[in-house]
């Protein structure tokens, strides 16, 4: 697969994997991840498989956060023999009021199996609130 193929590819991933996570379909949003996962967290601390990380995100993330990817943040790299490695940032918006409060950068790594793309690795990390005229910049741009 070329770069631009597999960019492609794993952009949808995201875009799929987020868009469960954002309407709280847990069984789609497990799908995505090997059963031994290992999710590491700055401010969370580290699970090291799929059930601990889906009951995680129904109990803090559920109805309560959106998670919104940052245009222009995504990059992907090959893996060779394996996958390949997503970086991006993204910010988390709440979802009674709409307001996008935080961002953090990421790192996930996608396996591709048995013609299966999941999650191996995941690092979110560098959780900060948003500044002032990041608030502002989206708001201009109809976003919260």
């Amino acid at each position: 697969m070329d770069a631009a193929a597999l960019t492609r590819t794993v952009t949808a991933l995201d875009d799929q994997l987020f868009d469960a996570y954002n309407r709280c379909d847990l069984d789609a949003f497990a799908g995505y991840f090997s059963p031994t996962v290992e999710f590491y967290h700055d401010s969370g601390g580290a699970t090291f498989d799929r059930d601990t990380v889906v009951a995680n995100t129904r109990k803090y993330i559920c109805h309560k956060v959106r998670r919104e990817r940052v245009p222009g943040t995504l990059k992907v790299y090959p893996i060779k023999d394996f996958g390949a490695i997503e970086e991006g940032e993204h910010r988390f918006c709440e979802v009674a009021t709409g307001n996008c409060e935080g961002s953090a950068k990421f790192v996930m790594i996608w396996q591709h199996k048995d013609g299966q793309w999941q999650l191996t690795r995941v690092l979110s990390y560098g959780h900060r609130a948003l500044t002032q005229a990041e608030k502002a910049a989206l708001e201009t741009t109809g976003a919260r």
